[in-house]
């Protein structure tokens, strides 16, 4: 199997030893046509990766990019609130029609489908990856340059199924300073490497404070330790994010669309070159 393997035997005219096993992708639901489908993982919670997710989808977007977003994160979701969507477009014979954003980018999350937005979704691993099957399968995504899949920290049943269900053509990796972080970076990159999925590069947020009144930056969580990690690797760091209250805030409100994502060029850049 070579490194740019998709899955996908279908599409390949290649002989490698995986020609005649049982594919594992998902079908797509008839009416979706993604040309990439990019998951933003990180090895562990709170720094930041929906934030980043939604970041990098407007930034695509206000582009001219046909985006969407997938939640996978069934027990932790966020996105709808990020951009202020709370229902599916409608429903039918064909499949569910996303949320969409005001500035057009595709939403689907279980939130969207929950009476109450804060009812807890008390569900087992595998029921957890069989909705995240569903997500690509029964949604009509339509016509799609990107879609960002959303994923839940660690390496358990969700990124496990989303690695091997979906036609992924790259990771981003989330990651905050801290030298603890560098040991969970590694586990995610290996499995990803494991699963055959090419790591594109890292994003390191809450990377510094920068002072509002003098400038200064201060780097609140200590000195990064990603440049080595991703030096081992032989990965790039594609971008570093600042502590930024004001797209907290934005998020929280909904408005995630109007924050400033300049900061997140060199993910652009590279994910233009897929």
């Amino acid at each position: 199997m070579s490194e740019s393997c998709s899955g996908n035997c279908d599409s390949c005219g290649e002989s490698c030893e995986s020609r005649g096993q049982e594919s594992l992708l998902a079908e797509a639901n008839p009416k979706s046509h993604v040309k990439k489908v990019i998951a933003v993982v990180s090895g562990k919670g709170g720094v930041g990766k929906s934030t980043v997710t939604s970041l990098i989808a407007s930034s695509l977007r206000k582009a001219g990019k046909s985006v969407a977003i997938l939640d996978a994160d069934i027990t932790g979701p966020s996105i709808p609130k990020a951009f202020g969507v709370s229902e599916c477009t409608a429903a039918g014979d064909d499949g569910i029609l996303p949320a969409v954003s005001r500035d057009g980018v595709q939403i689907m999350s279980i939130n969207l489908l929950l009476d109450e937005e804060t009812s807890p979704v008390l569900w087992r691993g595998p029921i957890l990856a069989g909705v995240v099957k569903q997500f690509w399968s029964d949604v009509i995504w339509g016509d799609v340059d990107y879609m960002f899949v959303d994923m839940p920290p660690g390496t358990g049943d969700v990124p496990l199924t989303v690695f091997q269900s979906l036609p992924i053509d790259g990771i981003i990796l989330v990651a905050s300073p801290q030298s603890l972080v560098s040991m969970i970076v590694s586990k995610a990159v290996n499995m990803a490497q494991m699963m055959k999925v090419p790591v594109l590069g890292f994003v390191e947020n809450y990377s510094y404070f920068e002072c509002p009144g003098c400038g200064k930056r201060v780097e609140i969580f200590g000195k990064s330790s990603l440049d080595r990690t991703a030096a081992d690797f032989g990965l790039p760091v594609l971008a570093r994010l600042p502590i930024d209250p004001h797209v907290a805030e934005l998020f929280d409100e909904g408005k995630i669309e109007d924050a400033d994502a300049s900061g997140l060029s060199g993910v652009i850049d590279r994910l233009k070159m897929l």
